[in-house]
């Protein structure tokens, strides 16, 4: 384990009550090839991630280190839990949405709008009310790294709801690159990340926020905030209402305004974060080939 000394930049007085300065950013682990998807199992007090290139999963135990917790993943990456605990997650290389049951067996939750092929699934979130949403931009499609290369079969690249009941409906078809999404505490507005600028010099980088209303419509589209540098990827949101965002050069903090009050810095591109241990209130951050940790002074939102 190695440590990142000197790891925060302060933009608003407000970010030092939601940081413990002497707390350090411990790298732990790497060799991943693009490390993405943590998710956090209070219940069994351990991490799992995708290395989406290496098309494996990872699993992270306090005192015991990293091993292999799934050796072919279908290029997985981001996941979840649903309110039953089971793991939830996108698979690039079989362009779908599937659910890991509690006997180990899968359960396809989607891989097709309309009777045609999903793009490639990045990353879902899954609301209380037991509906999957998930963004579906085109990265695992575009060639044979993370995915397969494959011409798309939808009209682009878009946000999905899975109705608890069954049926797949699109909830915003206007992204270049829909990416990370999550929901505000009272799930009153979802947060959505348009990553265009990866492939496109002149493309979005910026968080968008909707209002959530009946039956999963969104209305009243608003930029929430742009990343700068890079482009917003994964991120999480604390008890609180504050959005921890991924960015090139490491873990940006906003405000529920979106105020940009402070960054987490670190030696490689993050990808995606979430918070976890006992009292969710350790920040779990996978960047390019590694996994880093910080306890931090805020409670991820997200349960379980």
């Amino acid at each position: 384990m190695s440590l990142v000394s000197d790891a925060y930049e302060y933009y608003d007085p407000r970010f030092r009550s939601l940081t413990v300065p002497i707390a350090k950013v411990e790298k732990l682990y790497d060799g991943c090839r693009w490390a993405e998807g943590p998710v956090w199992f209070g219940d069994g007090n351990f991490l799992v991630w995708s290395d989406v290139a290496e098309n494996r999963m990872l699993r992270w135990v306090p005192g015991l280190g990293v091993g292999v917790f799934r050796a072919y993943s279908n290029n997985s990456n981001g996941n979840t839990r649903d309110r039953q605990g089971r793991l939830v997650t996108c698979e690039h290389l079989t362009r779908r949405v599937t659910r890991t049951e509690a006997d180990g067996s899968i359960t396809v939750i989607a891989d097709r709008h309309a009777g045609k092929r999903l793009n490639s699934p990045n990353d879902v979130v899954v609301k209380s009310d037991g509906s999957v949403w998930f963004t579906d931009p085109s990265y695992g499609i575009l060639s044979d790294y993370e995915g397969e290369r494959a011409e798309p079969e939808q009209s682009g690249c878009h946000v999905f709801r899975v109705d608890p009941a069954g049926g797949i409906s699109i909830v915003a078809d206007d992204f270049v690159k829909p990416n990370g999404l999550a929901f505000s505490p009272d799930e009153k507005i979802l947060y959505v990340a348009d990553s265009g600028r990866s492939h496109d010099a002149n493309g979005p980088h910026h968080i968008r926020a909707f209002e959530v209303g009946e039956g999963g419509k969104l209305a009243k589209s608003r930029v929430f905030a742009e990343i700068e540098p890079g482009v917003p990827d994964g991120f999480r949101v604390d008890t609180a209402g504050n959005v921890w965002t991924s960015a090139q050069d490491g873990v940006i903090c906003l405000s529920p305004e979106g105020t940009r009050l402070g960054r987490i810095k670190l030696p490689e591109m993050v990808s995606n974060l979430t918070f976890g241990g006992e009292k969710r209130n350790r920040l779990f951050i996978t960047a390019t080939s590694s996994l880093y940790a910080v306890y931090v002074s805020a409670n991820g939102a997200q349960r379980p």
